[in-house]
């Protein structure tokens, strides 16, 4: 049977079956710590004993004990997980795509399993930072991203395709999300955590299949001996290339792009990261319900932001102007986030975040853009291992500040997450003093002889 070169419906599954389980774990968490603190039943039916002002104290020590869980489970995953990111993406460059898809299914399926398993049998919470560990040693959702943008970058010659199928997978990876937040406070009033968890771990299994069986590959190198190499071997060279192999404005370009890309993923997934814990905690002391309607509130921003880029894209606005836009709007949405104290507040706030996702596909297909095409799993991984340690480290510094903050102010960490907004504004800055959005700087970056070599690569588009 002849395979699909079509990643998107992998995408949209994944992001289905992972975000069925995101929101539950900090509830998960939250509500396992507050049993084994307070001695005492979580209340489920009825929020009010919980936000009663007497239990002021069991909140901040709660509170503070799941942001350092989130701490620690970061710590554990980050090292493993960043290392498999940038060997697995970078050796794709040679063996093909498919393997940066399917280890990291493996790897989420493995925790969906171990979640049920701990929850079902109630185990020691702790094992969850075991699995979360054994997990990331197949990788994380940033080698499964990267190994998914290199595949779209095979495929795509032209480059406003390339950032609109970019914004597309970013689209789809939030309007699957929003569907899955949405139903989780649903499903977990109804049935319980055992059974999301359950859930997650069938559409993970249909994914595993059809990326083993259906999806195509795009590359096919012979493995003759010049690709014999060891896998280190290989991604030191692929990256020295990256770098080394091209001209001193592109080797400027392509640091700043990756540093701006860097600092505003890290500010944005460090104030995203404590929206849950802040959502639990008094005054606003949401439910369920209530925290499964803000994740999907939160999860359209990547369709709204696919939408921005789109129109943008197609009126001529320029790159530049479309991620300053994408940057100002995390930095509202943060801003109002801190002195958010009702519930209506609380929803409103992500209305100014609807474009917040923008610069990440553009950014992306700058790069993608200036780079040949014999660098784009290099360039991915280097992209899949930043944003691994963005996440990691945004997380775990977040989760201590928060655990440190909570008893005099909650919403320091989101004041915090718009200021480090600066950075990337900065660094945007001096890109755009160095000229990076004209397209026809872009094709000059790229050395005559790599697009020769390029044209040569058997890519099956």
């Amino acid at each position: 049977m002849k395979g699909l070169f079509l990643i998107e419906p992998l995408v949209a599954f994944y992001a289905f079956a992972n975000f069925l389980v995101y929101p539950l774990v900090p509830q998960y968490v939250y509500r396992r710590l507050w049993q084994e603190l307070t001695n005492s039943t979580y209340p489920v039916s009825d929020n009010t004993s919980r936000c009663d002002p007497s239990n002021t104290s069991s909140h901040e020590e709660v509170q503070k004990a799941a942001s350092l869980f989130s701490l620690y489970t970061e710590l554990f995953s980050m090292i493993p997980s960043l290392a498999v990111t940038f060997i697995l993406v970078a050796y794709s460059d040679q063996r093909g795509r498919k393997i940066t898809i399917i280890l990291p299914l493996i790897g989420s399926l493995f925790y969906a399993l171990s979640f049920l398993a701990v929850s079902f049998f109630e185990l020691n919470l702790y094992l969850l930072i075991v699995a979360s560990f054994v997990s990331a040693l197949f990788g994380g959702s940033g080698t499964f991203l990267g190994g998914c943008f290199s595949y779209i970058a095979d495929l795509c010659e032209d480059g406003q395709q390339k950032t609109l199928r970019m914004a597309g997978v970013d689209m789809v990876i939030g309007l699957l999300s929003g569907v899955a937040s949405l139903s989780t406070g649903y499903f977990l009033r109804a049935a319980g955590f055992n059974w999301p968890f359950f859930t997650s771990a069938l559409f993970l299994c249909f994914n595993l299949l059809y990326a083993v069986f259906v999806l195509e590959e795009t590359l096919q190198r012979p493995l003759d001996g010049s690709l014999r190499r060891t896998a280190m071997h290989q991604l030191a060279y692929g990256v020295y290339q990256l770098f080394a192999g091209a001209s001193r404005r592109r080797q400027v370009l392509l640091i700043l792009l990756l540093l701006l890309f860097g600092s505003f993923s890290f500010a944005n997934m460090g104030g995203l990261s404590m929206i849950t814990l802040y959502e639990l905690n008094q005054p606003l002391c949401w439910n369920e319900i209530l925290i499964g309607y803000g994740s999907a509130l939160s999860m359209t921003v990547f369709l709204t932001s696919f939408v921005g880029v789109t129109v943008f894209s197609r009126c001529g606005v320029p790159n530049l102007v479309i991620i300053l836009i994408g940057i100002l709007s995390v930095m509202a949405g943060m801003t109002l986030v801190a002195f958010a104290k009702t519930t209506l507040m609380m929803f409103l706030v992500r209305l100014p975040m609807l474009l917040s996702i923008m610069p990440f596909p553009v950014l992306r297909s700058m790069m993608s853009k200036i780079v040949s095409k014999t660098e784009q799993g290099a360039l991915f991984a280097c992209l899949a291992c930043l944003d691994s340690v963005n996440s990691s480290v945004a997380i775990s510094v977040f989760s201590s500040l928060y655990a440190a903050t909570v008893t005099w102010y909650p919403g320091f960490c989101f004041l915090l997450s718009a200021g480090l907004c600066v950075i990337p504004l900065a660094l945007l800055v001096s890109v755009g003093l160095l000229g990076v959005d004209e397209s026809k700087e872009a094709e000059v970056l790229i050395p005559e002889e790599e697009v020769l070599a390029g044209d040569d690569d058997p890519l099956l588009t």
